[in-house]
């Protein structure tokens, strides 16, 4: 591109100067052989004017001083040479001025210019001036030569200034080149820098607004597969278990149970699949629908959901309306409803990070705020990493830091709040507007808690 800079540069330069310098050189020419044409009449004239009618009969003619490198003669009408310098007899410009006329012209490769002297009314003679025509052409020349000059500087700086401005328009341009070339390697984390040209700025922010949607469209892939196989894997191994229990049973009356408990986690499977798929389809955006239900209908199926499995770990799992920690704020109303299946995601979520990472009884507990509820998830365990809503950070090293991150996630889109209210012992606090009558409320988003659960 710096080449083509310079040739257009140049090119439009170069074209400039030759119609400038054409017509410019002409024009001196032109001019140069006026003046000396000018400087021959005028001698002439001077000469013209000194002669006497009687030089017919021999007085004295004294001529002025000719141009200088020029001649001056006086002739008669035989066009014989009287006095001063000049051929010995009369050219063609001298046979001109005997016609009473002014007469200039070209002669044995001289300037020539004649005037005729007048007495009485008759032509008694001839001045002629005369200079070589070398003389002029060399001063043309000379001209011409700094005219050259002028015009190869003019061209040297209009290389130089093409050259500063090609480095400063390529430059922006072979920045943004390699940011391109970076980001076609993998790194989705480079930017264009600005420049001083506002159009190459333009397409600079255009080339990032580009780099920052496709990389959101990529973290967006890339979390849904991660949200969807995290939340999928303890479902699908517990389906898996009770399929086989199911057919290592030789009483057919004992496998409808292992059936129903199949459905049942088939129904869970389904649901934590659409709720992985909503999030998916409006990420961090506030206000999704989803069906509400019961806030006891909730924590009779969460209760029921759970108590198995903390049961076969050794521990207590407690869901309780109302009270916490002797903070007594009133019943939850029996008409609170909440978005059923998302709340029950991201329930399950921090029940089973408290599982997994924690330790000890588990309470859940429901708090009625007016316009939200809020949900207590509270073990006897500590904190483990400062930043527990973070992908990759758990508390204790183990799992892939991803549950607590789309408990998070899912908690935007329902327009509340995921907190960590207590660090001994760990409680997460999740804030839900309520609909009572077909109204809703809603809370703010919020931080905290320790590493992200591996099931849900």
């Amino acid at each position: 591109m710096r080449q083509r800079v310079v040739r257009v540069a140049l090119t439009a330069a170069l074209v400039a100067v030759v119609l400038l310098a054409v017509p410019l050189a002409l024009a001196i020419r032109s001019s140069l052989y006026a003046d000396q044409r000018d400087t021959l009449e005028r001698a002439a004239l001077s000469g013209a004017v000194r002669v006497s009618p009687d030089y017919t009969t021999g007085d004295p003619v004294e001529l002025p001083a000719p141009p200088a490198g020029g001649r001056l003669g006086l002739y008669d009408t035989r066009l014989r040479l009287r006095a001063g310098s000049g051929p010995r007899t009369g050219d063609a410009p001298v046979r001109r001025a005997l016609g009473a006329t002014v007469a200039r012209g070209h002669s044995g490769g001289d300037l020539t210019v004649t005037v005729p002297v007048s007495h009485a009314e008759q032509v008694i003679g001839v001045v002629r001036a005369s200079s070589p025509t070398a003389a002029v052409r060399d001063r043309v020349l000379a001209v011409w030569a700094v005219l050259a000059g002028a015009c190869a500087l003019a061209l040297t700086v209009a290389v130089l200034v093409a050259r500063r401005q090609a480095r400063v328009l390529a430059a922006p341009l072979e920045e943004l080149s390699r940011h391109s070339r970076a980001v076609t390697a993998g790194d989705l984390s480079a930017r264009a820098t600005p420049s001083s040209v506002a159009e190459i700025d333009q397409v600079a922010r255009t080339h990032n607004e580009m780099l920052h949607s496709l990389t959101e469209l990529l973290r967006h892939e890339r979390d849904f597969t991660e949200n969807a196989s995290h939340q999928l894997r303890t479902p699908l191994t517990g389906l898996q278990l009770t399929l086989e229990a199911g057919l290592a049973q030789d009483d057919d009356t004992l496998l409808r149970p292992a059936l129903e408990e199949a459905l049942a986690t088939t129904r869970r499977l389904h649901g934590t699949v659409e709720e992985v798929l909503r999030l998916s389809r409006s990420p961090g955006l506030p206000g999704t629908r989803a069906p509400s239900v019961p806030v006891a209908r909730l924590l009779r199926e969460t209760e029921d959901h759970w108590h198995g499995l903390f049961a076969r770990d050794g521990r207590r799992l407690l869901c309780t309306p109302g009270e916490m920690s002797g903070d007594t704020t009133g019943d939850t109303p029996d008409d609170a409803r909440v978005p059923g299946a998302p709340v029950a995601e991201i329930l399950g979520i921090l029940l089973d990070n408290a599982r997994v990472h924690g330790r000890g009884t588990v309470r859940l507990t429901v708090r009625d705020l007016g316009d939200a509820l809020a949900f207590d998830v509270a073990d006897e365990g500590a904190i483990g990493t400062p930043r527990p809503f973070e992908r990759g950070h758990t508390g204790d090293g183990e799992g892939e830091g991803i549950g607590l991150a789309l408990a998070r996630d899912l908690t935007v889109t329902l327009g509340g709040r995921l907190s960590l209210t207590g660090h001994r012992p760990t409680t997460f606090t999740l804030l839900v507007p309520v609909r009572q009558g077909g109204a809703g409320g809603g809370a703010g988003d919020g931080d905290g808690g320790r590493g992200g659960g591996d099931g849900g």
